[in-house]
């Protein structure tokens, strides 16, 4: 009987820490962004369901300097993935006609998030790798 009760225990723990984990992974986060000598502020909304992740980034549009700026941008990530404090994702954007795929790697402790963006290199070389940093909202 005593294993038995450790056993349940020891699933009953574990679904208990990975609601605890998508609780602190649900919710919105803010990544600022130097680009150009100005920093864009870019909005993650995530949803953690057990190992699966949903959600979307919002970023500032791009348009010529001095124009007005343009609306934000509200892409689906894809490929979202939850272990534990880590979380993975892709985000495809697409630029006048030609899309791209940035994969996103991240570490989750507490109100903040360190992020590993891979962005492909357009010439076909090695892609670009970028720290950041986000904040949950």
């Amino acid at each position: 009987m005593p294993k038995k009760l450790l056993y349940i225990g020891a699933i009953l723990l574990s679904v208990a820490l990975a609601a605890m984990a998508a609780d602190a992974i649900t919710g919105k986060w803010r990544m600022e962004q130097e680009f150009g000598g100005q920093t864009r502020v870019s909005m993650f909304d995530f949803k953690a369901d057990g190992a699966k992740l949903t959600g979307s980034l919002t970023q500032p549009g791009f348009g010529p300097p001095g124009d007005a700026p343009p609306a934000p941008i509200t892409t689906p990530i894809s490929n979202g993935k939850v272990d534990g404090n880590n979380i993975s994702f892709d985000v495809t954007m697409d630029f006048g006609g030609n899309s791209f795929t940035i994969k996103y790697e991240a570490t989750v402790t507490g109100n903040d998030m360190k992020l590993k963006l891979t962005i492909p290199n357009f010439q076909g070389g090695d892609p670009m790798v970028i720290d950041a940093a986000a904040k949950k909202q």
